[in-house]
């Protein structure tokens, strides 16, 4: 393993961020959906100003930007974000995180302290084998970590300070953001393009050393409504349609082998029912369906409506509805279009002393909506292993060296830059 080129304080910055509670809530009305998001996003603002970042906002979303004025005497550097979100996710709790170091890792199971049946294996954890020798971070076994996405929250404030007070690196304005509210969807749903005022950004919020991702999945969310028809169980012969054995027969029909989260991977898309509302009357079946281009959307989405109609046919007097929501479009289709915002990436990289990998991701990050936005977004790894579980982990290596790649990106894009 590589020492860090710049050593900062990015692990310190990290512990300080996980012991503030900043869960996310689906049913939160309010944004951000929760005080402690604020709480942080406050906290971070103070930060800013303390070391020295110029053009420090908070609005009244929480967004919290800053910037890190510019060194180089070049006229035409682009202006370069970094992002990352301060929430974490509903799946697990977030209060009263215990983060607790396993020092100079052996390549053993690493067994949580606070539940002793909570176990993050080797064999079931690849990636650790590469951390052998390095200090890993985890939770007490009862929460999460938060390294989703405290980690890069840290370890851009690590690198916006190191560049505050090395003013001898050159680069562009750089500015930093900070939002709330990615994991339930509406981390941008605020976002200000045009005052953030950058020519592109890169998300800090991916997992394994040296990762790149300049693709998302392409992404839509269906409801199929079936229904029915209810009447007292006592009388109900040749009269009751049961809405609920309607949606049992379309999720049956559904492919079993294929096109399902559990039997895919790489570009694979697939459909995934998730959540059901039942009742005799109505029953509501939500599908999140997942592909690497909208023409293949529109095929799975097909597939869906024929056979929500086979289940319809199957029981006379039903009926289906049948709703798509967009919720994001691969990121590549725009990226493909600024080939220095992926260039610039790979190059800094290699210079932190890292093997780049370009690979797509199954998921999507707020940097799908922001490319399609005006802001072409890819993510860069942070580091963060198992995320929304109490499995969650990180290395300090890994957390070093992505502070390693945000200076480094800065210097690429300086020094690419042409005009004095």
């Amino acid at each position: 393993m590589t020492s860090p080129l710049y050593p900062t304080n990015c692990v310190e910055r990290f512990l300080d961020y996980v012991r503030i509670d900043t869960q996310s809530s689906e049913e939160s009305d309010s944004y951000p959906s929760t005080p402690g998001q604020l709480d942080l996003l406050r906290m971070l603002k103070a930060q800013c100003e303390d070391i020295g970042l110029k053009d420090v906002t908070m609005d009244e979303y929480g967004y919290v930007f800053a910037t890190v004025p510019a060194t180089s005497t070049k006229a035409d550097v682009p202006v370069i974000g970094f992002l990352a979100h301060v929430d974490t996710s509903p799946e697990m709790s977030g209060k009263d995180v215990k983060a607790v170091f396993h020092r100079n890792y052996d390549g053993s199971d690493i067994v949580l302290p606070d539940d002793p049946e909570a176990v993050i294996t080797a064999a079931g954890n690849p990636a650790l084998a590469q951390q052998v020798g390095n200090d890993i971070i985890t939770s007490s076994g009862t929460t999460l970590l938060g390294a989703d996405n405290k980690a890069g929250v840290a370890e851009i404030m690590a690198a916006a300070e190191y560049l505050v007070n090395h003013p001898e690196i050159p680069h562009g304005d750089i500015r930093v953001g900070f939002t709330p509210d990615e994991e339930v969807g509406t981390g941008t749903q605020y976002f200000d393009v045009e005052k953030f005022g950058a020519h592109c950004a890169y998300t800090m919020d991916g997992e394994t050393l040296g990762e790149l991702q300049v693709e998302t999945f392409s992404a839509d969310a269906v409801t199929a409504t079936f229904k029915g028809f209810n009447t007292h169980p006592g009388f109900a012969r040749g009269k009751m349609i049961n809405a609920i054995k309607v949606a049992a027969q379309f999720v049956a029909s559904l492919p079993q082998d294929t096109l399902s989260p559990e039997t895919t991977d790489g570009y694979e898309g697939f459909v995934h029912p998730y959540m059901m509302d039942a009742s005799v009357e109505s029953t509501a079946v939500k599908l999140l369906v997942r592909d690497f281009n909208t023409p293949g959307l529109k095929l799975k989405e097909a597939l869906i409506e024929e056979c929500a109609l086979q289940a319809v046919d199957t029981f006379p007097g039903s009926s289906v509805e049948i709703a798509v929501e967009e919720s994001y479009r691969n990121m590549k289709e725009i990226l493909d279009n600024h080939p220095d915002v992926r260039d610039n990436a790979i190059e800094a990289i290699r210079r932190a002393g890292l093997e780049p990998a370009v690979e797509p991701i199954r998921g999507g990050t707020d940097g799908s909506r922001l490319s399609f936005m005006g802001l072409p977004t890819p993510n860069i790894f942070a580091g963060e292993h198992n995320f929304h579980s109490r499995f969650e982990w990180i290395s300090t290596h890994d957390m070093h060296k992505a502070v390693d790649v945000i200076i480094e990106l800065c210097k690429v894009w300086e020094e690419r830059a042409t005009r004095s």
